[in-house]
């Protein structure tokens, strides 16, 4: 029997899945929306510089070449290091660019008989069942809407692009009042270069919101405009940010992304002896946040500027809220640039925005909104199952609950992969990829429906407890050494990835820690 596998989008959760169901000898059939790679990547301010560094972020098994010296490698940088990593796995001709995918459908098994089933899947077992998925896929030159069967699909759709959050405005106060031009991020950053340069040319830009993407296109406006036409950045909550400089990498390396950090937090499915160890050590936890927060304020003009958090390091940190500062941001504050207001309340009106605490409207001829995107409704609306969107999402308040963040106990034969998030989702996407090769091939072995929901629902707890408001998005960046320590027995491979006690609790973890594991 045919083993069908397609993969929706081809960022880098996409290409890595990809690559690994080549490896065991499967052809997977990759839908892409867009005429290239990248996912969201490919929807970026060509200024926008990774996050974490690049031995954080890279495939385990496919070095970033030495020319690149950066320690937090450009958009353009970013782009080609997939494009070298498709091209050396030849990943391109199982790819369809241009084709979304605006539906699918488990077809061939009732809901009734479904929820009957002891085992996911009715068997356990990834392949082998008469139905069979059917993937609906539009061109998006033509619009012409084709059905494709698979017998397994894997979701690489991401959270952060698809369905723009935007604030909602009672009557006569939204968008449709004011003369000037609304956008979302996403908009903004899918403009070639010059039609976003001459968007912004001389025109008085707001952006709304607080996090990454707000801070780079305040940071490219005030570049482009300078203090004669200043960027207005308006914020409701202020998050913690690093100076994109070598040591905030090592700060964070050897403070947060090493496995003695890890004693430090608790853990879903700890031990009694790993929890007592957390509690006694949480001294030293609430140290080291404040710690960072002490060198922030010190180092940054956060106060002068209303731009300390509420909300402790560790906390923005467990909920992966941490960003790094494009270059010069503050510098260009300073300068009057770029220009920041605080307001939880804001409308629209002809001339431009009114917001807590002014006078007077912020005249303004483009607003911006860096508010980020809905993504558990995105994922919920791929879908055509009532039951399968109830699955995914069944309450505002509920989290999409996976066991091993791949797999949803009751929807059958489809994985997940890259809807976490942690500050090395590159490195998590892979491994998650490694373990399910190791489920297409037979080689592993799930538990019951009931185990598997049991175990998700724990980490789906611990995610709420941990992330408090952002639960949402699926942060596990606390617990992510552990959270591949699980993958690593589950496929039967040694969780300890460093050579000795000290390196193995010190040295930060990284990708290639886990190369061995993709040549097996």
């Amino acid at each position: 029997m045919e083993k069908q596998v397609v993969i929706i989008g081809a960022g880098a959760s996409g290409l890595v899945a990809c690559k690994y169901a080549l490896n065991i000898g499967l052809s997977p059939i990759v839908f892409e929306a867009e005429d290239g790679i990248g996912g969201v990547w490919s929807r970026t301010l060509e200024s926008t510089r990774l996050q974490n560094t690049k031995n954080i972020f890279q495939f385990s098994d496919f070095p970033w070449p030495p020319s690149i010296t950066d320690t937090y490698p450009t958009h353009t940088q970013v782009m080609e290091y997939f494009e070298s990593y498709a091209q050396h796995f030849n990943l391109f001709p199982c790819i369809k660019f241009n084709s979304r995918v605006i539906g699918v459908d488990y077809v061939g098994v009732s809901d009734e008989e479904m929820e009957s089933w002891a085992l996911w899947g009715g068997t356990g077992k990834p392949f082998g069942s008469q139905a069979k998925w059917h993937v609906k896929v539009q061109d998006t030159k033509n619009c012409s809407i084709q059905v494709y069967h698979a017998e397994f699909v894997v979701l690489c759709v991401g959270q952060f692009s698809g369905l723009p959050n935007i604030p909602g405005f009672l009557p006569n106060q939204g968008p449709e009042v004011f003369k000037g031009k609304v956008m979302h991020s996403e908009d903004f950053s899918a403009l070639d270069n010059l039609t976003a340069a001459e968007l912004i040319k001389t025109k008085r830009v707001t952006i709304v919101g607080s996090h990454k993407t707000a801070a780079d296109i305040a940071a490219e406006c005030a570049k482009a405009n300078g203090v004669k036409y200043p960027c207005t950045m308006i914020k409701r909550n202020a998050h913690w940010f690093l100076p994109s400089d070598n040591l905030s990498g090592l700060v964070l390396g050897f403070l947060y992304f090493n496995r003695f950090s890890e004693f430090m937090v608790h853990k879903p499915g700890e031990t009694f002896l790993l929890s007592f160890v957390a509690t006694m050590l949480s001294p030293l936890r609430w140290g080291v946040s404040k710690l960072i927060e002490t060198y922030l304020r010190w180092n940054l003009p956060l106060k002068k500027y209303g731009m300390v958090p509420k909300f402790s390091f560790l906390e923005d940190f467990s909920s992966c809220q941490i960003a790094m500062l494009p270059d010069k941001f503050y510098d260009r504050v300073e300068e009057g640039s770029i220009i920041i207001k605080n307001s939880h309340n804001l409308s629209f009106c002809e001339e431009g925005l009114i917001i807590d605490g002014e006078n007077r409207p912020i005249e303004t001829d483009v607003v911006i909104f860096a508010t980020g995107f809905k993504g558990d409704e995105k994922l919920r609306n791929i879908f055509e199952s009532p039951v399968f969107k109830n699955n995914i999402m069944g309450s505002p308040t509920a989290t999409v609950s996976l066991y091993r963040q791949i797999i949803h106990p009751r929807i059958p034969r489809l994985a997940i992969i890259g809807y976490n998030e942690n500050f090395s989702n590159l490195g998590r996407s892979e491994i998650k990829s490694v373990w399910l090769s190791h489920l297409l091939d037979g080689k592993l072995e799930l538990p019951s429906i009931r185990d598997m929901e049991k175990e998700a629902n724990m980490w789906a707890d611990h995610i709420k407890q941990v992330t408090g408001r952002y639960f949402r998005r699926a942060c596990i960046s606390n617990s992510s050494i552990w959270y591949s320590d699980q993958l690593c027995k589950d496929m039967g491979y040694n969780p300890r990835r460093k050579k000795g006690l000290l390196a193995d609790l010190f040295i930060p973890y990284a990708p290639t820690d886990y190369a061995d594991l993709t040549s097996k």
